[in-house]
């Protein structure tokens, strides 16, 4: 009975995939603009509309931690690093505080990493507090709105939270000092403790330079229908299973490794990238967190992102059409995933694969080196320059506190 069930669906898969390779090869690659306020969001040009003001902060917080491990540059968290220097050279920078829009202080607390590469966020709450008690030492910008009109770019698991487990994170939460600034942060997911009201949601750091040198000819046919790399279950870290990805990652192995359709394993080969690109649907599921790179590799390869992470709050989603470009699943229909897939009609798959294929749409999603219009760096000024002006309620009265610098966990008061 299985051999047939398959081999009909066998069938359908490559006749599928030649209907869906025929258009493509026949359309050369044509593109389609986001209609409507979201297009123009997207192309919007900040420049003109804001002045930054960078904090020279000591390098211990910055260049010397870098110095000590490069790996910082090329792992997933590296917005942090590549925000402060797009700033340090950008139009929008300001020297002189008293014009500045908004302030920023570069402190990249992610780079204190383990020997396989993962950031140790203990640490982290004590650098971010030390940097806030600096620069309210020394300027008197922070002690006017008490970080209102300050910024931070925060890249961490679950953001500010500063820790790469759930219930971890939850248990700390957003450090005092933060709750009146706005966070630049790659974690996104409604109603939790961790996403404040007011967050910029950025895309996780994919290294433009390697991705470029992997491209395939563009009228390569898509033969793959289903592709993804990556864990299914995290033994080390969560050795019974069920909670690592909330189950859904188990979910998909369990019920796909043996279909035809699914190209899925833990293998992580060399021709990641070109595969990608000769994928229909990129599966982009949760992990620890609901964000991973997949997303920025699907989108910058044209793959369709199926999106599985409940509750997600996707990059720049006031000028990203997250519904029109990706599908979205729910964790606990991952079971009907081959259904979904195979129940959407070819028009809808090429009108996303020709929305993807508009090249601001994978720009958004990049942090490149030099900075580039319409870029991830452009798309979170245009964030910030969507908050402006700010209402006058953020400036307090002199003498007026908000804040309580003495709350928080014991461990994070500790001095740095």
């Amino acid at each position: 009975m299985n051999f047939w069930k398959w081999g009909f669906v066998g069938i359908f898969f490559y006749a599928f995939v030649f209907t869906i390779g025929a258009v493509e090869l026949g359309r050369n690659q044509h593109t389609e603009r986001i209609s409507g306020s979201a297009g123009d969001v997207l192309e919007d040009d900040p420049v003109g509309r804001l002045k930054v003001f960078v904090y020279e902060l000591p390098s211990k917080y910055n260049k010397k931690i870098l110095q000590k491990d490069p790996r910082c540059l090329t792992h997933m968290f590296a917005a942090e690093i590549f925000m402060h220097r797009f700033l340090l050279s950008s139009p929008v920078r300001t020297l002189n505080p008293e014009e500045a829009d908004w302030f920023y202080s570069p402190v990249y607390t992610t780079c204190d990493l383990t020997p396989s590469g993962h950031p140790l966020p203990f640490k982290s709450p004590q650098m971010m507090r030390s940097a806030i008690q600096l620069i309210s030492s020394n300027w008197p910008y922070w002690n006017r709105t008490e970080g209102a009109d300050h910024f931070f770019v925060t890249p961490h698991d679950f953001g500010a939270c500063f820790h790469y487990q759930e219930e971890k994170a939850i248990e700390r939460g957003i450090p005092p000092l933060l709750q009146r600034a706005t966070l630049v942060q790659t974690f996104g997911q409604r109603n939790h403790v961790c996403l404040k009201d007011g967050s910029i949601i950025i895309p996780p750091y994919a290294p433009p330079q390697k991705m470029h040198t992997h491209l395939i000819p563009e009228k390569t046919p898509r033969s793959i229908f289903v592709y993804f790399r990556g864990l299914f279950h995290d033994v080390g870290n969560d050795p019974e299973g069920g909670y690592y990805a909330r189950g859904a990652r188990a979910a998909v192995w369990e019920n796909f490794k043996d279909n035809p359709l699914f190209d899925i394993s833990t293998d992580h080969p060399t021709t990641y990238y070109e595969d990608m690109q000769q994928a229909v649907f990129c599966l982009c599921p949760l992990g620890w967190a609901p964000w991973s790179p997949r997303l920025v590799e699907a989108v910058v390869f044209g793959c369709i992102p199926v999106i599985i992470a409940d509750d997600i709050v996707l990059p720049f989603a006031d000028a990203i059409p997250w519904e029109d470009i990706g599908v979205f699943v729910n964790e606990e229909d991952v079971a009907q995933l081959d259904t979904i897939l195979t129940s959407i009609a070819p028009e809808v798959i090429l009108r996303k694969q020709r929305l993807l294929a508009n090249p601001s749409m994978k720009q958004a999603m990049l942090f490149p080196q030099p900075a580039k219009p319409g870029d991830a760096f452009h798309q979170v000024l245009n964030g910030l320059a969507r908050k402006l002006p700010h209402d006058r309620t953020v400036f307090l009265k002199p003498g007026e506190k908000v804040l309580n610098w003495t709350s928080g966990p014991v461990g994070d008061l500790k001095p740095w």
